[in-house]
């Protein structure tokens, strides 16, 4: 966790790589005190300041409190970022309840535990931010799974954001088409994604995290319960 006074507070899950990792970067540059939540305990500098993951599992929500409570230590979390997620490819055939149990605990549950527990300190004004998939609003072949979990993520933004209005939080989602990360780089399919896609390229962490922060802003105070895709024109609704 970076520590600066007097900041405003975000927590971050699935922060120790590709979109996660991009966003926590982004608020520490933009003036957040961020609490950066992954798998994978590890330590990476961003702004001159050095961020270090807590080691948390997202499905295990005493865990994700421990977490909180001992390192926000009596501040104000202005934001939660759901960032963390996992996508084995599935299909009718080859789907296992095991590997179902795993999309849908990191995928929704993940979402429910850190939002739950985050936004007990929270106060008017704060944001929940969680990542869907354009795979929540198109087909993809082989992914059976997941795109049912990120179908989910959608409407529990809309829910939670009814839930959470009357507090003043506002919850909205984010659904990234293809992107830079490491994860889909091992695809080895970005660059026959990118000629499909209408703006011709696969999509930026950086560009992703930086809706992390308008979201979280006062540009978007007015906003709750919404979906923003961000594919190139890949996905249009």
């Amino acid at each position: 966790m970076t520590h600066v006074s007097d900041s405003r507070t975000a927590v971050v899950t699935g922060a120790a790589s590709g979109m996660g990792r991009s966003t926590a970067e982004a608020l520490v540059k933009d003036g957040w005190d961020v609490l950066a939540l992954d798998r994978v305990a590890t330590t990476f500098e961003a702004a001159g300041q050095t961020i270090q993951t807590i080691g948390v599992d997202v499905t295990r929500r005493e865990d994700v409190r421990d977490a909180i409570t001992a390192n926000i230590a009596g501040r104000t979390v202005g934001l939660v970022a759901n960032i963390a997620g996992i996508y084995p490819p599935s299909t009718l055939d080859d789907f296992t309840e095991d590997v179902y149990r795993k999309v849908f605990d990191v995928n929704v549950l993940g979402v429910l535990n850190v939002t739950a527990e985050a936004v007990q300190y929270m106060t008017e004004g704060g944001s929940v931010v969680n990542f869907a998939s354009v795979d929540a609003f198109a087909v993809s072949r082989g992914q059976l799974l997941y795109g049912a979990s990120k179908a989910a993520v959608v409407m529990l933004t809309k829910e939670l954001a009814l839930e959470l209005a009357p507090r003043r939080i506002r919850v909205n989602a984010i659904a990234p088409g293809w992107v830079n990360t490491p994860g889909n780089a091992a695809t080895g399919r970005m660059e026959a994604a990118a000629a499909s896609i209408p703006l011709g390229r696969v999509g930026q962490p950086e560009e992703i995290a930086r809706w992390v922060s308008i979201l979280a802003s006062q540009d978007a105070a007015y906003m709750t319960g919404e979906t923003i895709v961000l594919s190139g024109g890949d996905v249009i609704r």
